[in-house]
């Protein structure tokens, strides 16, 4: 065997040895926090992991359940009463949505996402995951939703375990305070996870535990589709699947700044949405890319594909063989865990540039994190885009100018009264419907100058027109002819575009590509 396959495959098994390591508190913790039970979580870590690293777009990718998409689901969970069938459906709808997304080659547009609805998604993703870990934390049960957990604190503050505060707490500390040079050979989350539920059991602490993980291969199960529900099955699995697939591929985006490679983010949704299919038939937690999974299986050695292989196999050997061991394992230390990977997922760098950075992308930022944290995730991303277009049209719109000239050479902003009767007005920028609306509202006001006979709309520098700035015009132009002869001077592409929509007064006799014959 070559020397350099060797060191790769002794790589790919260290990266992803130590990658199912880190996985496995994790994906025990999603399972208890989505509501669907510990062993959903190391499903759907096995199934997605293996699916998304055979068949995904991104060669050293780990796979599994994530922050977000655990939030999304537990949602979906809560919305469908506790039917896990039901909720399995979302997950296959998701799945179906991320092979079409990939099969229509949708992956480059994750670039397109604006960076401050990102931030503002995640920074509230990671809240969320405090407050509703905050009662599983200090021994009381979990809140179903960020805003109850908030308003509810008080009250929980009054129930304390202090065996679970006990647990928690100390769970943060190895968690934040575990020198590197252990946490390289000793994954953090992992040291924490056997260390406290070997104190918990030796000390005998009444906590609450994860309590039985089924030993074996998942049972096959069908999602169960109701015509009652249908809009909001659909409604949540799309919110799955363009969560998910944003997830993947910004992960595959920072795993591409590591490794100096190139993914193919259409093949990689495909892969996810094949591992979400087939999280939905055993009843597996729906997950995406994990960034920090990538990141420490790339820093482990980790080249091919190989070792999300041999890190989703690693999971699927402990769940076969030691599955009863986690069955004690307390539910204070997992809620440390993923309170960890609430404040992990917080968008510190754009946190510390809150002061300097445009107001318009903070304002979206907070309005995005508000909505996700206090209302819903959909509704927060679908505004926090809507946001964004609009504050680009307005700066977009803003570029556009309009000049006046009376035939002379003279050009100024406002119309003056002078000249032999002409006035030509030169457009300048995008005309659409941003920008359409006051820039003709400028126009107008040359039908109130006295001597004007001539009116000549100088187009060529209009660099893009859309339909609602054509048909304002046209309107503009059958106006404006009532008391002055119009034409309109355009390029040749452009005077071809309106001529071929035949509008009633942009036509042969009114559009013209040569200033001076408009002007005879």
């Amino acid at each position: 065997m070559p020397a350099s396959v060797f060191s790769s495959i002794k790589g790919d098994l260290s990266g992803g040895i130590t990658a199912g390591i880190v996985a496995l508190p994790l994906a025990l913790a999603f399972g208890v926090a989505s509501g669907a039970g510990a062993a959903a979580g190391l499903y759907g870590a096995i199934a997605l992991g293996l699916i998304a690293a055979l068949l995904g777009g991104t060669r050293v990718q780990i796979s599994g359940p994530t922050g977000p998409m655990t939030v999304v689901f537990a949602s979906a969970l809560g919305a469908f009463g506790g039917n896990l069938e039901v909720a399995m459906a979302v997950v296959l709808i998701g799945g179906l949505v991320q092979i079409g997304l990939g099969l229509l080659r949708t992956g480059s547009l994750v670039h397109f996402i604006p960076y401050p609805v990102i931030s503002g998604f995640m920074s509230g993703v990671g809240v969320i995951i405090v407050l509703l870990q905050l009662g599983p934390l200090i021994g009381v049960p979990a809140e179903s939703a960020p805003l109850q957990a908030l308003l509810h604190l008080p009250q929980l503050l009054t129930a304390v375990n202090p065996q679970a505060l006990t647990l928690g707490v100390l769970t943060l500390v190895i968690l934040f305070l575990t020198p590197m040079r252990i946490s390289r050979v000793i994954p953090s989350p992992l040291l924490a996870l056997v260390l406290l539920t070997s104190v918990s059991l030796l000390l005998q602490f009444e906590v609450a535990e994860i309590g039985h993980i089924p030993v074996g291969l998942p049972e096959w199960r069908l999602p169960q589709f109701s015509l009652q529900d249908w809009s909001l099955i659909i409604s949540l699995g799309l919110t799955l699947a363009l969560l998910g697939s944003l997830d993947s591929l910004l992960t595959s985006l920072v795993t591409d700044s590591i490794t100096h490679t190139r993914h193919q983010p259409n093949r990689e949704l495909i892969g996810q949405g094949l591992g979400n299919m087939l999280c939905a038939f055993i009843g597996g937690l729906p997950g995406a890319g994990a960034t920090m999974r990538t990141v420490i299986n790339v820093r482990s050695g980790g080249t091919t594909r190989l070792s999300g292989v041999i890190h989703a196999l690693l999971l699927l050997t402990l769940l076969l063989g030691l599955a009863p061991l986690a069955t004690h394992i307390p539910l204070a230390v997992l809620a440390g865990i993923l309170i960890k990977v609430g404040i992990d997922i917080l968008d510190y760098r754009l946190f510390k540039r809150l002061k300097t950075a445009p107001r318009s992308d903070i304002l979206i930022m907070l309005a995005v994190f508000l909505l996700t944290v206090l209302v819903d995730l959909v509704m927060a991303v679908a505004v926090g885009v809507i946001l964004a277009m609009g504050m680009l049209t307005r700066r977009v719109a803003r570029d556009a100018d309009i000049r006046f000239d009376d035939g002379n050479g003279h050009q100024s902003h406002q119309l003056e009264k002078i000249g032999p009767g002409v006035r030509v007005i030169h457009v300048k920028g995008p005309l659409f419907f941003g920008s359409a609306s006051q820039m003709l509202d400028r126009i107008e006001t040359v039908d109130q100058v006295i001597g004007t006979r001539h009116i000549i709309i100088d187009c060529r520098k209009v660099n893009f027109m859309d339909l609602t700035a054509i048909f304002a015009l046209d309107s503009m132009v059958e106006k404006l002819e009532q008391h002055h002869q119009v034409r309109v001077v355009t390029t040749p592409a452009l005077r071809t575009q309106l001529l071929q929509l035949n509008t009633p007064h942009l036509d042969e006799r009114h559009l013209y590509t040569n200033l001076k014959a408009a002007q005879r």
